[in-house]
């Protein structure tokens, strides 16, 4: 039987060359160990479950996502791996895993302060977590996120749509070496080229960060919140003379080693 994508999966793989190269960066860095076990928490249509495999070609490797439509998606691409529907905030397996990757998820989840040590919780000792979470708040697409959200008729419908969990790198480093061995944490700004001007820049957040603003809205406020969000985002991000924007996007790396 054959499954289509749903949309957000859809909209996330439009750019999956450019979402997927940070995953590789971050497993590049993880220590080469003996991985038996791995799991992908938040694991999205399986494009970093595929990086996953290929760091940990002799590992079993599993996957979960809190979203049904993508953990569809990923059964769909990798059908030999078990992927689950689960909320890491409620997953209560014990692990204990070798290998955890979370991928551009965990700024999603509240609740640092006690997720990250209860992650760490489920490794094997010696075990690594990697994290990859976007750093881009103070960047104009997001600014402009928040400020077309405050300023139309749908500013009530919007006002929790913006919130995500965020600190530094010496918050996460001061967090997590109590219970680590070994704690590296970077971060990276990546220069993303799209074609298409501020329109490829919304089909960008369209699959990521605007979600949540836009999963409020019925559709005739949808329309309207993207083309004043369009509008503004033109201003931000000034194409190149050969139509390209540049599309500057922060991201910080986390990979852990459990004691």
């Amino acid at each position: 039987m054959t499954h289509s994508l749903d949309p957000y999966a859809k909209q996330y793989v439009q750019f999956e060359d450019e979402r997927t190269r940070p995953v590789r960066d971050l497993l590049a860095a993880v220590p080469q160990t003996s991985i038996r076990t791995a799991i992908d928490v938040g694991c999205g249509p399986g494009n970093s479950t595929e990086a996953l495999m290929v760091r940990a070609p002799l590992a079993a490797v599993r996957g979960l996502d809190a979203s049904a439509d993508m953990i569809e998606a990923a059964r769909k691409r990798l059908p030999n791996i078990r992927f689950d529907v689960a909320d890491v905030t409620a997953w209560d397996e014990p692990g204990a895993y070798d290998l955890m990757l979370s991928n551009a998820v965990l700024q999603w989840v509240p609740s640092h302060e006690t997720l990250f040590p209860t992650l760490v919780g489920k490794l094997a000792h010696g075990g690594h977590l990697a994290v990859q979470m976007p750093d881009n708040l103070d960047e104009p697409a997001h600014r402009a996120m928040r400020e077309v959200a405050a300023a139309g008729p749908w500013a009530e419908k919007l006002k929790s749509a913006a919130r995500t969990e965020r600190f530094d790198a010496r918050h996460y480093y001061a967090l997590l070496s109590p219970l680590c061995s070994r704690v590296d944490v970077w971060r990276t700004t990546y220069y993303h080229p799209l074609r298409g001007g501020a329109n490829a820049v919304v089909e960008w957040f369209k699959g990521s960060a605007l979600r949540p603003f836009l999963a409020a809205l019925n559709d005739g406020e949808r329309g309207a919140f993207l083309e004043r969000y369009r509008d503004a985002v033109a201003l931000g991000y000034p194409s190149l003379a050969d139509g390209t924007v540049l599309l500057p996007f922060p991201r910080l790396f986390i990979v852990a080693t459990r004691k």
